[in-house]
């Protein structure tokens, strides 16, 4: 079974950055794509961005365009998420995700989509 593990999380002031990693562990692991979903206390789950393997082509929700950056390296199974000017409004538990194949029907930015999930790393933004 596939395990994802995320790190990298912290408390920063507003305009810092934090730099998240997620490692997948497993045997077989050959992911369509894979992705960050942020949740905020008394929030639904929120897509952030996602980033297909084989191509690296990136999406990103457009609260974060231009601030966040999402990389990967495939010999090491991990997935990056650069987070730079962060705001209060960052402030939530980040989940790495990945995707086995592709699932044209609800897309990357759907949870629906991906078939893991790491347990949480939290981001917390202070004023």
């Amino acid at each position: 079974q596939v395990q994802l593990v995320e790190s990298g999380g912290g408390l920063v002031q507003a305009g810092g950055s934090l730099r998240l990693s997620c490692a997948a562990s497993g045997r077989t692991f050959m992911p369509y794509a894979m992705g960050w979903f942020r949740q905020a206390p008394g929030k639904e789950r929120e897509f952030v961005a996602a980033i297909t393997w084989s191509g690296g082509r990136t999406t990103y929700v457009d609260s974060v365009k231009g601030r966040f950056t999402i990389s990967k390296d495939n010999a090491k199974n991990t997935v990056y998420f650069q987070m730079n000017s962060l705001k209060p409004e960052d402030t939530a538990v980040y989940y790495c995700a990945a995707v086995q194949s592709v699932r044209l029907s609800w897309g990357l930015s759907d949870g629906r989509t991906y078939d893991y999930w790491g347990q949480g790393t939290q981001v917390t933004v202070s004023s």
